[in-house]
């Protein structure tokens, strides 16, 4: 089975690459966001309880969103395996997700970080503003803040990675293609 987190700052390709490896390797998406949605659209316990959280301006705990994941994971047991999109974020998060894949039979085959230099990903993530429409992305203020963000208190997650011989820099330079090549490489080295 091959686990896949997908990293790197806001603006770092991320997306678009998830969705290249998610055919190719007919991997199931795992986003928290989009899990929570769905959780909260089928008013299932943990939906309801995310959903009165959220209400309150409150953080989603931990161990609600691993509880929304282990679901995810029994849901599709046959799966080839996962692409976790936006979790962890932490390395507690890291630590929990890790024993739930123990104890479902499996575990992180690699967390394939991309590598953006801030000035590009400010530039792209300007540009994704204009195209898109999103307000997040347009102001650089906030893009600056953002970024600092994820190097502040996300990308400690690497060393989490590192320590288990798991983590893998990819140059997130260059066209989608090169940068899909990259990242395949890494994948056919596990």
């Amino acid at each position: 089975m091959l686990n896949l987190v997908l990293f790197g700052p806001p603006g770092a390709g991320k997306g678009t690459q998830s969705n290249l490896l998610i055919k190719k390797y007919k991997l199931v998406h795992l986003s928290t966001g989009d899990i929570l949605r769905g959780e909260i659209a089928a008013g299932t316990s943990l939906g309801l309880e995310a959903k009165s959280l959220m209400d309150r301006g409150d953080l989603v705990p931990d161990e609600v969103v691993i509880g929304m994941i282990s679901s995810k994971l029994d849901k599709n047991v046959n799966a080839n395996g996962f692409i976790f999109d936006g979790f962890p974020r932490t390395t507690e998060q890291a630590k929990a997700l890790d024993i739930l894949l123990k104890e479902k039979g499996t575990y992180i085959s690699s967390m394939i970080s991309l590598k953006v230099s801030d000035n590009e990903l400010i530039k792209r993530l300007l540009e994704r503003g204009i195209e898109s429409g999103r307000e997040d992305d347009k102001n650089e203020e906030i893009i600056a803040n953002r970024i600092n963000e994820y190097n502040n208190k996300t990308a400690p997650l690497k060393q989490f990675y590192s320590a288990q011989n798991k983590l893998s820099e990819v140059e997130g330079i260059g066209s989608i293609t090169e940068i899909a090549e990259r990242i395949n490489t890494v994948i056919e080295t596990i």
